[in-house]
């Protein structure tokens, strides 16, 4: 295995580019044992491209008991992960040219939320025991840098970064609603019981997006 270099970019190794982006697809958490079986490394191995995933500020790792015997380590893409690379520029261009030809009249408006709703729910991981921590691995994965903040009634995130950005500029309504429905479907499949009290979209250059989440 090789040893990272002081400075080097923790995603420059290639085995650790693809622990996190599996981290990433998962839209969760994973343990130790789990991201080794997937590759079909040894856990020792997987835990020290971890440990250097958590140095580089691109996985946050919790400790998870279950049962008797020590706690394990459980990792999720970190909220402030600022990973190298862009995507291709086919893509981005492709949703700036989709939002721009949806029109934002209430109807379609409706409907836009409505299939926001349904991909929320296809993108939503397995659910666990916090649904606050739940929503915010997601979205960290998603790439909003989202921060939690917990209150007696509910939580709130706040989101550090758009990845639509490009196609906020376009259509904001249009892409902010989808993105309302995204987050509701989340919710709809990490707690039932839990309401999206407040969706306050922002400029998406400077980020700051706030949900609010109630009945959790």
């Amino acid at each position: 295995m090789d040893l990272p270099q002081p400075g080097e970019d923790a995603l420059a190794q290639p085995k650790r580019a693809q622990i996190f982006a599996f981290l990433v697809a998962k839209r969760g958490s994973a343990g130790t044992d789990e991201v080794a079986e997937h590759f079909g490394l040894h856990p020792n191995g997987v835990r020290r491209h971890l440990e250097r995933l958590l140095e580089g500020g691109f996985v946050t790792r919790t400790r998870v008991r279950r049962g008797k015997g020590r706690p394990r380590d459980s990792w999720a893409v970190s909220g402030d992960a600022q990973p190298g690379g862009t995507q291709p520029r086919a893509y981005t261009d492709l949703a700036r040219w989709l939002a721009r030809a949806i029109p934002a009249n209430p109807t379609r408006l409706r409907e836009v939320e409505r299939a926001g709703r349904e991909i929320g729910r296809e993108l939503a991981p397995p659910a666990g025991e916090d649904t606050a921590e739940d929503l915010r691995d997601a979205l960290a994965a998603l790439g909003f840098e989202p921060t939690l903040e917990r209150g007696v009634e509910g939580f709130a995130c706040s989101l550090g970064n758009c990845p639509y950005r490009d196609s906020v500029r376009e259509n904001p309504e249009v892409v902010c609603t989808l993105h309302r429905g995204i987050t509701a479907g989340l919710l709809d499949d990490l707690d039932p019981e839990a309401t999206l009290v407040r969706f306050e979209p922002h400029d998406p250059e400077q980020a700051g997006c706030l949900i609010e989440v109630s009945g959790t």
